[in-house]
Parts: C-alpha cells; structure tokens; sequence
C-alpha cells in the first residue's frame, strides 16, 4: 500500500508529492517516464540508507495531480518551485529516468540556484533540432508518421493514442505483463524482480489515472505524451550543475540521444554501460549514482 501523497498548490492547481523522508535527507528529486509521483521501492531503502531524501511527484494530468493542457517539458520548473517552497527545500539534486530525463534537465537549467547536481538515465533527446534523428532506430518512418500526425491531424493523432492507451492499460497496467515480458531474466535479479514489476505496473496506472472501469484520464495522458514532441522551452546549455548522464549501450532508445544530450552539456560525465538497456541501467548504477550525486553536491 502507497502513503498518501502531500498535496501541494501551483496557483489553482493541485501537485501530488511523495517524500520518503528523512527530512534530514539531502533531497533527491526524482522523475521517472511515467510522470508517476511513485517512487522505485528498492531506491527508497538505498536512499534512506545513504541518508538521501526522495521525493517524486505527478506530473499535471498523472495520478493525483490536477491537468494543465498544452503544458511544455520546461513548464515543469514552476510546479517543481512550488513543491520546494511548500517542502522547505532551497537546495535539491535531481534524477531522471527515461521520459523523465528532459524534466531533470529542465529543472536544472531553469532552477540553477536550487539545483546542485543531476543524474539522468536513459533519456530521450528533443524532437526536431539539428543533428538528431529522433525516430530512427525507435520506428523510423512509421514513427514519424504518428508524429506528422500529431501535429497536421490531431483529432486523428489523439483518437490513434486513445486506442493505443486502452491497451497500454490492460497490459502494461498488469505486473504479470512486465515478468511476462522480460522472460527468462524475470525474478532473477533487481531490475526484473515482482517488485519492480508491481512498481511499474502502479506507474503505469497513474501515468493514465485508471479508473475502476478501465478508463484513464485522456487529456492529462495525450498533454504529457504530445510534449515529448514540442521544443523543450530551455536550453541546454544553461545547466550550470555538474551531470552524469548513463546510457546502457543494449538500450532500445538508440545511444544517438544520449551522445547529442552530452555534446551539449556543459559539464556532464558519461557512462556507457555496454551490457544495460532500458530495464536494469538505473537499477545496476544507481548505487554509483547516488555516490556521485553525494559529492557532486558537497562540492556545490
């Protein structure tokens, strides 16, 4: 059973946060590609025993916080403000994973004074700037084709997501869909422990704000996913915290967006992990992470 989460105001709108605490934890501020508030239960313990404090929250439209339509990826440096004010909070590190990367960053680079260091795994790079191919090696054609969509057809591209989040529910919803999917590494390490797989699963509900009927809340999802696809309203280059930024070398999401992130930031630190992928990258270095981030942040 989750803790109810703190619920913090931004202006008329309502932020759902979770603190693992100890609030004599240096904070860590964490985002994950769900936009869920939850927290990964295996880096709570090891937060709490580095003596770091962890805090998620739910990105407008997910889980318990209230929806903000047209919101943009560098929007987020607002709700992130006023969690740190009702927290306290003057001084936090930031983590981000997946889809949850661009925000890590985007706090970074718009919130300089408060933020003291980030690590980023697996993330994906901004659409349509030079240099990147967004879509190739993740759908190519086919991808950018949806995306066309989204902006020349959008009440198709919306119907299209629509569909295509109905069944996102149903399985990816499920924890048995996740053991299912991972096979034979299934149950035998951390990354694809039941664990993991019932913490994604819970994401995955509140990424789409499932009701007890199967439905989900459409205007919160389709805001979330279509920002991936507008520019990110900050630019890299003001992150002035120091970054490790990790990117499993097996990784669906191709190494090209985490190599344009790192030639663009001013003071990163890359690993490569050649045997990782999207699964077990933040799980098998987070201890390393979470060791760099200490430092990182006695030194800033």
């Amino acid at each position: 059973m989750q803790p109810e989460p703190r619920i913090v105001t931004a202006g008329s709108r309502e932020l759902a946060v979770a603190d693992a605490g100890p609030d004599s934890g240096f904070p860590v501020l964490m985002m994950n590609g769900a936009g869920s508030r939850h927290l990964p239960p295996s880096a709570v313990r090891e937060g709490r025993e580095q003596g770091l404090r962890l805090i998620g929250y739910d990105r407008p439209g997910c889980g318990r916080s209230t929806s903000r339509p047209g919101r943009r990826i560098g929007d987020c440096a607002e709700d992130i403000q006023a969690i740190m004010n009702e927290l306290g909070i003057s001084r936090t590190a930031v983590w981000g994973a997946s889809g949850g990367g661009p925000y890590a960053l985007a706090v970074a680079a718009r919130l300089p004074r408060m933020a003291v260091a980030a690590c980023v795994f697996a993330s994906v790079g901004p659409y349509g700037e030079p240099g990147l191919d967004w879509a190739e090696g993740l759908g190519g054609d086919e991808l950018r084709e949806e995306i066309r969509r989204c902006f020349e057809e959008p009440e198709r591209a919306r119907a299209e997501f629509r569909a295509r989040s109905a069944v996102t529910l149903a399985e990816r919803g499920s924890a048995d869909w996740w053991l299912y999917r991972w096979g034979d590494r299934a149950e035998q390490d951390a990354a694809h422990s039941r664990e993991s797989a019932e913490y994604l699963a819970l994401c995955t509900r509140d990424a789409l704000r499932a009701g007890d009927d199967g439905t989900f809340d459409e205007d919160g999802a389709w805001a979330d996913h279509i920002a991936f696809y507008y520019p990110w309203q900050f630019d890299l280059a003001d992150v002035q915290a120091p970054v490790s930024l990790w990117h499993g070398l097996e990784d669906f999401l191709p190494v090209s967006h985490a190599r344009w992130l790192a030639d663009r930031i001013p003071n990163v630190v890359t690993y490569f992990p050649p045997d990782d992928d999207h699964s077990n990258v933040e799980e098998n270095n987070r201890a390393a992470a979470f060791a760099w981030l200490k430092a990182s942040a006695d030194q800033n």
